[in-house]
């Protein structure tokens, strides 16, 4: 399944793909250049569909547990000064997004949103550690019983799009699909210092299933997305 948010750039790159690969079979010569004109179409298409893909996922229950919300490799886990929506100590949790992985972003916690902020920024690497302030970045806060969580989706040297349909009062389920971050990316979770994280630095998550951390006591089941 191909994601929502990646319509605009996949349908350009379909059709400038399939317009090169008719006008390579039909028009150029010689033989050798028409095909390798072709085949670099095929391969750019079969990138851009790989890239833009969207898995159905299947998230544990739970309304304190916090899911990881985008797929990719832990870099960083540190204690924080929280200043913007936490207002105090916190745990930073860092993951990092190849362009290999799935880079849909999904909620990391059950609750309502009451805080989102627009920063328009630089392009550093995302796995630099200045890229979580300097970067251009989507800033998301979120509103549990157990607690509140805040997420940035920071935008990566080749990103130049973050997709983000959040709004303040909207109420959201852990593992829900909410945007993007096209082309290279990372995303920072920042916990109340309460809260007990599940993972560990090096280790891939899988959004939307992938227990990050949990608030306050509550129980794990299982439910379908």
């Amino acid at each position: 399944m191909i994601t929502r948010y990646g319509y605009d750039v996949f349908f350009t790159v379909t059709t400038i793909c399939v317009v090169v690969i008719v006008l390579a079979l039909l028009f150029v010569e010689p033989r050798f250049l028409r095909w390798l004109l072709a085949a670099a179409a095929g391969v750019l298409f079969l990138l851009t569909l790989y890239f833009f893909r969207d898995p159905d996922r299947t998230t544990p229950a739970g309304d304190a547990l916090v899911i990881a919300p985008a797929d990719g490799t832990i870099i960083q886990i540190k204690h924080v000064d929280e200043r913007e929506y936490l207002h105090g100590p916190a745990t930073l949790v860092s993951i990092f997004m190849s362009p290999l992985n799935v880079h849909v972003n999904r909620t990391p916690v059950a609750g309502t949103v009451g805080y989102t902020r627009y920063v328009a920024g630089e392009y550093f690497a995302a796995f630099e550690e200045k890229a979580s302030e300097k970067n251009e970045q989507m800033i998301i806060g979120l509103e549990n019983p157990a607690g509140r969580v805040l997420f940035k989706q920071i935008a990566g040297f080749l990103a130049r799009r973050i997709v983000c349909t959040l709004k303040p009062g909207d109420t959201v389920r852990a593992g829900e699909r909410f945007g993007m971050i096209k082309f290279g990316s990372r995303v920072d979770v920042f916990l109340p210092a309460t809260a007990t994280v599940r993972v560990t630095i090096g280790q891939k998550m899988v959004a939307g299933e992938t227990v990050l951390a949990q608030l306050p006591s509550t129980t794990v089941e299982s439910k379908s997305l």
